[in-house]
């Protein structure tokens, strides 16, 4: 995790969830007055055997000490169906109202997870693979719906019927009681101790399953680039390593589960016999009826069930708890950029000024190196000023630095007078629109994916940005037109079809701001001349930033800023940088003079 994470290493995990379930007390309270009608009804049966077996053999206790006395033996039969009945209906309806419960807390914790992953700055993903977050967001959620939906409620049932069956069992025989309690003591407390090892693994053996699913997002998004090389093979290898990992981690959480639940068994089955074995001997002295022993055998049964199911339960709790913490290290990340606005800005589409003032930023990995050393520029509203420079200068990182994905060391950057850390990030990112050098591409048809500029523009809205964007006519040879599944990344377009794509999608937006990062570098020489067309319609009325390596793209700009090693070390018209003789002359001399 990033170093942002503000959480307490050590969260209570299960605890934490209750902001997710305190909307559905209600439901939570109906669920628990359910599981208390079936434990009580469940408790009640034993009693009833007991009555009807000591009927059956001619020997009844006294009727003021039966349950069903008074009811002969066929009414005792009936009787014991109909708890049976009752019993069923209420754990039927428990089972529902849990389940309910668990997949809503599941779908709101996920929700909420994924929204707040969404707030996170750049800086988060650069040490955080989005694998790793797929991983938590599916594996993990489903681990808790299960514990929460599931697990939980039978843990409480189990504990009520262990609560009430050691309640009843000392009723019954105190005798027999002591000896029953003092063996179930001895065998709780080896559970305890390997259940805390089972927690440990869980977490480690989570941490490896999301460790193979990000492996596996960063090389299916690189098949292309995977296969070019013929490395199939070796990613084959790393998976199954990493897979491997995984399995070796949950084999020895499953040894350790599998000999606490053989423990369990064997501790459990043997306090039962020899209870058994001692009860017999009791009622042939005559200090038991049969009745009674039987009615302390199931008491003793519903209590062994009840540890069994027990120590079942709290090795998922342990499990889902590892789950649980991962989920909430996420959702108790802070975003990298916080926002205390305290200025309001209305949308507008008039275009505005933009100022840097002595703006200095390192990286957060790399913070003795000045990507931005001390830039101060002037950007007048509607003027469009190209930033040119080689690989590194920071040309992408002014813009990353405007749009706030990252905050500055020093300096201040001001959009039309006002500093952009006194606005909302909406209100900022709402004025610009920006083509990036690798245009993204959503698995969405056409309309859609322009719309993603605008959310509540029309279809001819849509349209007319295509048009100014010159996509309208590769589009209209889709085989559905703008209702082409254009597939995973656009897969089913080509790069400068994907490039016109972006560029249509920021005319929409119409925002004051224009930033075009290399927004025709992808293009071949006739796309590039009807893209450009585009551009230049959509830069009127704007203020426009353009990065570009290919000067020849830039020429008719008002002007140009050239960088290097994170400085400004040139401005000027193209003619007047020509005349200078410095780094910009010597660009040209290359690109343009070859």
């Amino acid at each position: 995790m990033p170093d942002q994470t503000q959480a307490p290493r050590r969260i209570p995990p299960l605890t934490a969830l209750w902001p997710f379930m305190r909307p559905y007390r209600a439901r939570i309270a109906l669920a628990f007055v359910l599981l208390c009608l079936a434990s009580a009804t469940i408790l009640l049966v034993p009693l009833a055997f007991r009555d009807v077996v000591d009927a059956g053999f001619g020997a009844p206790a006294q009727p003021h000490d039966t349950l069903l006395g008074g009811l002969g033996l066929n009414g005792q039969f009936l009787a014991l169906f109909g708890m049976a009945s009752f019993w069923a209906a209420m754990v039927a309806a428990r089972y529902y109202t849990v389940s309910w419960i668990g997949e809503r807390v599941s779908a709101d914790l996920r929700a909420a997870v994924y929204r707040r992953v969404l707030s996170q700055s750049p800086e988060f993903f650069e040490t955080t693979q989005t694998g790793e977050v797929l991983s938590r967001l599916t594996g993990d959620t489903t681990l808790i719906q299960t514990v929460v939906g599931s697990s939980v409620s039978l843990g409480l049932r189990s504990l009520f019927q262990f609560v009430g069956g050691m309640i009843m069992l000392a009723v019954t025989s105190f005798h027999l009681f002591a000896l029953n309690l003092g063996l179930m003591v001895v065998l709780a407390l080896p559970i305890f101790g390997i259940g805390r090892s089972v927690k440990k693994l869980s977490r480690e053996s989570q941490d490896r399953i999301a460790d193979t699913s990000a492996l596996a997002g960063e090389i299916l998004n690189a098949m292309p680039t995977v296969q070019a090389y013929t490395q199939e093979h070796r990613e084959a290898e790393r998976f199954t390593q990493r897979t491997e990992t995984s399995f070796v981690t949950a084999i020895r959480r499953t040894r350790l589960r599998a000999l606490m639940t053989a423990l369990i068994i064997a501790a459990v089955m043997g306090i039962i016999v020899f209870v058994l074995w001692v009860g017999a001997r009791q009622v042939n002295e005559g200090l038991l009826t049969h009745g009674e022993l039987l009615s302390f055998v199931l008491y003793a049964a519903l209590v062994a069930g009840g540890v069994g199911t027990l120590s079942e339960v709290w090795g998922e709790v342990m499990r889902a708890g590892g789950a649980a913490e991962r989920l909430l290290e996420l959702l108790h990340a802070q975003p990298a950029i916080r926002e205390t606005p305290r200025l309001a800005r209305p949308a507008s589409a008039a275009p505005v000024g933009l100022s840097f003032e002595h703006v200095s930023f390192s990286y957060p990995a790399r913070p003795d190196t000045l990507a931005l050393d001390d830039i101060s520029l002037q950007v007048g509203a509607g003027e469009s000023v190209a930033l040119v420079g080689p690989s590194g200068a920071g040309k992408s990182t002014l813009f990353q630095a405007l749009l706030r994905f990252y905050d500055i060391s020093a300096g201040t950057i001001c959009i039309d007078g006002q500093d952009i850390r006194d606005l909302s990030l909406h209100d900022l990112r709402r004025d610009i629109a920006i083509v990036a050098q690798d245009p993204v591409i959503f698995s969405a048809n056409t309309l859609e994916n322009i719309r993603y500029g605008r959310p509540d523009a029309t279809d001819d809205e849509v349209k007319a940005a295509a048009r100014a964007a010159f996509a309208e006519e590769f589009i209209e040879r889709l085989p559905e037109g703008y209702q082409t599944f254009l597939g995973e990344r656009g897969t089913r377009l080509s790069g400068g079809q994907r490039q016109r794509i972006a560029i249509a999608r920021a005319i929409l937006k119409g925002a004051p701001v224009l930033l075009l990062d290399e927004a025709t570098s992808a293009l071949d020489a006739e796309s590039e001349v009807l893209v450009q067309r585009g551009l230049k319609a959509a830069m009127q009325g704007r203020t426009t930033m353009v990065i570009a390596h290919r000067l020849a793209t830039v020429q008719q700009v008002d002007r140009i800023v050239v960088m290097e090693h994170g400085r400004i070390v040139e401005i000027g018209t193209p003619a007047q940088l020509r005349q200078q003789g410095g780094l910009y002359a010597r660009l040209a001399a290359l690109q343009l003079e070859g």
